[in-house]
């Protein structure tokens, strides 16, 4: 499994808001370690998430609500999750809007992590 460090999804971060625009810098550099750690939790010696599509749901959905960025959490969050999936063998199929509309949903309506991890599971395809 190909997981992120924190410089990593810094990077990611720097280039996203470079590319389209905002702020830069770090909100709450810990809320940022705790994303970088969450899809690799154990408990009791099993993975709380055992799944490809779960681990890139903790990542969207946790640097969308955590916010650990000044600006930039939602497109940070589809970019981390798209690269995540794509290091690790699968591919999102979804439209750039589809995606921008998903992140839009998972903040306002706070949505659950089965229900993003369904939704992944539908938008991407093994490489």
């Amino acid at each position: 499994m190909k997981y992120f460090s924190a410089e990593e999804i810094l990077r990611l971060h720097w280039q996203v808001v470079k590319d389209y625009g905002g702020a830069h810098g770090v909100r709450d550099e810990k809320r940022l370690l705790s994303v970088t750690e969450a899809p690799k939790q154990a408990v009791f010696g099993q993975e709380q998430y055992s799944s490809i599509h779960e681990k890139a749901a903790v990542y969207l959905r946790n640097l969308i609500s955590d916010h650990p960025f000044i600006d930039g959490n939602k497109r940070t969050a589809v970019t981390v999750a798209a690269i995540f999936l794509g290091r690790n063998g699968y591919v999102l199929t979804s439209t750039p809007q589809q995606l921008e509309n998903f992140a839009v949903k998972i903040a306002t309506n706070k949505l659950e992590l089965t229900a993003i991890t369904a939704w992944l599971k539908k938008h991407t395809r093994e490489l």
